[in-house]
């Protein structure tokens, strides 16, 4: 049997995040959420081919506010996931391993990734 007054590991309560750490594991969130959300892609062409009575069903499903917002989470998902990966390719390269330069292209990608998809979801959801 196990000694359960054993002390544990304080590896998360004292550990202080890092803007890397916490790029590192958004990363890895928003790859599982798009992994997750790709089954609504073949669903909604199967909608759509089904005809125009469950195309009309599938678009106002798409006008609930709740479904705009999923989306809007989706498309940071893809924005971000698709910028830090282009970071994580520089890297593979050599370049930007450096802590500043991590940093900045951390801050970068936060930067672009949300700009990216205010200016999406403005022009094609909003």
């Amino acid at each position: 049997m196990l000694n359960t007054n054993r002390p544990t590991s304080p590896h998360l309560q004292i550990y202080k995040p890092q803007l890397t750490s916490v790029l590192s594991i958004s990363h890895r969130i928003t790859g599982v959420t798009l992994s997750l959300f790709s089954i609504l892609i073949p669903a909604s062409l199967i909608i759509i081919f089904l005809g125009q009575d469950y195309f009309n069903i599938l678009i106002n499903i798409m006008m609930n506010p709740l479904i705009k917002f999923l989306l809007l989470g989706v498309l940071f998902s893809t924005i971000y996931h698709l910028l830090n990966g282009i970071r994580h390719l520089f890297w593979d390269y050599g370049l930007g391993l450096s802590l500043k330069d991590s940093y900045i292209s951390g801050y970068i990608v936060m930067f672009l990734s949300l700009s990216i998809t205010i200016i999406s979801f403005l022009l094609f959801i909003g």
